[in-house]
């Protein structure tokens, strides 16, 4: 290209002279719709000539360029429909001699707004009048042996649907008295916080608008993240835009930082959000800047005493630094910090003044944040960035010793209190992204989630109901009530359980149901994985119990066909299956080659294992191989022999018996343990057991609590 750069004098020349068909007016009341929306085109000239540089805001730096024939188009998507009032195309040299502009709802089907015959470049101000989502130039007839080429292509009007035009984003007002606004408009944040995959954008967020909201909000801010800001601004949803630092999303999350020496760590997280503040401050869906989620209250994980002081204030300090870097870059959005309690805010207020408004995450408390912000004497406003029901660290126990989940009324209940309370603070409380809108079919998701697996819950239909003021029409999910499982603490591993609840549809929609299982307060492991089930009647279910001990989370899901699903959870305590007979070995005089004296819950002797507790334990030293015996005082006849393992178990041992204690023959053997519990049948007469112990299954030593001997 460079044989046309004295082309580009000659295009600058005309720009300022020559216009085709100037609107009317100074287009006071024209939005800009069309800046960094998705553009394309038929073709481009160069790598350097993408469609996108027509619609970046810069008119005389970047552009773009078709191929060197007729009949080429350039077009923008405008995201949503919208009242089209006035175009205006800034050529570069190669112009358009003969064009239209055309307007589409589809991408398919055009319509003409203005034909141009006669075109003399530089730039064409035009006045239209329809509406479309997509706006397209459309070449006829080249003025030069070259393509097209435009520095800028600009849409203007407004959006036929109500949302917010596009626009510089402020909080003003006075004390108690603030507001938000976009383009001048009043705004409230009606939001949700954002899981699902960027690649999935386009899919869940036109039922993110359809729900009422307006706001998603994200953690981080990178590379990836202009996908989601185009998908969000494509549905008519703005985003608070997350910056991530180190505490944070829960207590020590992502390691500790030292905020009173790490000037590295300081300076190059300062340098990494410049650059996507830079990269984004245009973009038609950011609405705001978020910094750090949870940090002040996370670094109580890190530190303590005048340290932790220290630290907190040198945090805020750090965040007033970047809320003073961003608007030094970006004045047109807010800046807000999030941290999990209002005991934050008095660091913020002390150390960060050029935050414009202050965020907390706050779930059953949510309605105490008004009374705090008014003891603490704030002068700012305030959004709540995540709220719902009540979480694991809220709720008292069940019978068996976990959080006890609030049911899917209860939790719905609790997204219409928040939203109540948050709309109840005005003048001071900006609005709220509920937690959560995400997919994760998991013990966190199934606890927060509004759709997991995309089955909508009564969750969903509260925030829409709160949003939009009635889900009058939508056919509701199937309500589940006084689910119960039985026996809630003694499920024999291996056997049955029973679960019983009562199930309604509101729209008598057919029911079908599923069981899961969670093993997260077993092992950690949040999946969960379908259990095996059969109906005993109508909402009794008999459920098969995990062979590994300990207390599960069973899940009951009723489905009604229509996207939508019911939920409820009670925990069940698996336990060793009983053994009939007599336990020889209860109580009785036990030896081993070792114990733990100290360690945990030690010290750990023999004699635990045979006390019949099950709370209770053997330990050996961590080493192979180690021995068990138990004196049953005289020969017995021996059927079943019950291992109940820790989680140290054994891998590979023997079972030996004796009648003198000193010459040994073994019964049974196995070179596949996999701990919980062994049932072993024996048929054998002896006075001494003993469990030869050769090889573990962890690192740690040999741990039983319990040991039976049936006969």
């Amino acid at each position: 290209m460079s044989g046309r750069s004295f082309l580009v004098l000659g295009a600058l020349l005309a720009s300022s002279l020559s216009t085709v068909a100037l609107a009317p007016g100074a287009h006071a009341a024209d939005t800009l719709l069309s800046q960094g929306r998705p553009a394309t085109a038929s073709s481009q000239e160069g790598a350097g000539y993408t469609p996108a540089a027509a619609v970046d805001g810069d008119l005389t730096g970047t552009r773009w360029a078709s191929q060197w024939s007729d009949q080429q188009w350039l077009q923008v998507d405008l995201g949503r429909s919208a009242n089209i009032s006035r175009v205006v195309l800034t050529w570069e040299a190669a112009y358009g001699r003969d064009y239209e502009i055309q307007a589409s709802d589809n991408d398919t089907d055009w319509r003409t707004l203005r034909k141009v015959t006669g075109g003399d470049g530089g730039t064409d101000d035009l006045a239209v009048s329809g509406s479309g989502r997509y706006v397209r130039m459309q070449g006829l007839a080249r003025a030069t042996g070259y393509g097209y080429s435009l520095w800028e292509f600009q849409v203007y009007g407004s959006a036929t649907d109500g949302t917010p035009a596009p626009g510089a984003v402020k909080v003003d007002g006075t004390q108690g008295a603030w507001r938000l606004t976009v383009g001048g408009q009043p705004y409230t944040v009606k939001g949700v916080t954002w899981g699902p995959a960027i690649a999935d954008a386009p899919t869940y967020l036109p039922d993110v608008r359809a729900m009422g909201a307006n706001t998603i909000r994200t953690w981080g801010t990178d590379g990836s993240s202009k996908a989601l800001l185009d998908s969000a601004a494509a549905n008519g949803i703005r985003v608070i835009n997350g910056f991530w630092l180190q505490p944070g999303g829960g207590p020590g999350s992502g390691g500790c930082v030292n905020y009173v020496t790490d000037t590295t760590y300081k300076n190059n997280s300062l340098a990494d959000f410049a650059q996507w503040v830079e990269a984004y401050k245009s973009h038609p869906a950011t609405l705001m800047w978020n910094v750090g989620n949870e940090s002040v209250l996370g670094l109580q994980n890190c530190y303590s005493g005048s340290e932790l002081e220290a630290q907190r204030n040198a945090y805020t300090s750090f965040v007033n630094d970047v809320a003073r870097k961003i608007h030094s870059i970006d004045p047109g959005h807010p800046v807000t910090s999030t941290d999990a309690w209002t005991g934050a805010w008095p660091y913020y207020q002390r150390n960060a003044p050029d935050l414009d408004l202050y965020a907390v995450n706050a779930y059953n408390g949510v309605c105490g944040v008004r009374q705090d912000w008014i003891d603490g004497g704030y002068t700012k406003p305030y959004i709540v960035t995540e709220t719902g029901p009540a979480g694991e660290w809220e709720v008292p126990d069940d019978v068996n010793g976990v959080p006890d989940e609030p049911t899917d009324v209860q939790k719905a209940d609790a997204y219409t209190r928040a939203w109540n309370c948050v709309t109840g603070h005005q003048g001071v409380a900006l609005g709220a992204t509920l937690f959560h809108y995400g997919t994760e079919h998991d013990f966190g998701g199934v606890w927060f989630n509004l759709v997991p697996d995309g089955l909508k819950r009564l969750s969903y239909y509260a925030v829409k109901r709160a949003y939009t003021g009635s889900t009058a029409g939508d056919d509701t999910p199937p309500v589940i009530s006084t689910m119960s499982v039985s026996p809630a603490s003694s499920a024999p591993a291996g056997g049955e359980f029973t679960v019983r609840a009562d199930v309604r549809d509101p729209d008598g929609d057919p029911v079908t149901y599923k069981v899961f299982l969670s093993g997260n307060h077993v092992a950690g492991d949040k999946r969960l994985v379908e259990a095996q089930w059969r109906a005993t009647g109508s909402g009794t279910f008999a459920v098969t119990a995990p062979q590994k001990l300990g207390v599960w989370k069973v899940y009951l899901q009723a489905e009604d066909g229509h996207g939508n699903a019911g939920i409820e959870t009670r925990s069940v305590k698996v336990v060793a299956p009983p053994v009939s007979g007599t336990n020889l070995a209860l109580n009785r005089p036990v030896t081993a080659s070792s114990f733990q004296a100290s360690y945990g819950d030690c010290p750990c002797t023999p004699q635990l294992a045979v006390d019949g507790r099950a709370d209770t334990r053997w330990a050996s030293d961590w080493s192979d191989p180690q021995w068990f015996q138990v004196d049953l005082g005289a020969p017995k006849a021996l059927r079943t022999l019950q291992l109940v393992w820790d989680p140290a178990y054994a891998k590979s041992y023997a079972v030996q018996v004796s009648d003198d204690g000193t010459t040994w023959r073994a019964v049974y053997s196995t070179a596949a343990g996999d701990g919980d519990v062994d049932t072993v049948p024996l048929s054998a007469t002896a006075r001494y057991v003993r469990l030869q112990l050769t090889a573990r299954g962890t690192g740690w030593g040999y741990s039983l609590h319990e040991l039976g001997i049936y006969g």
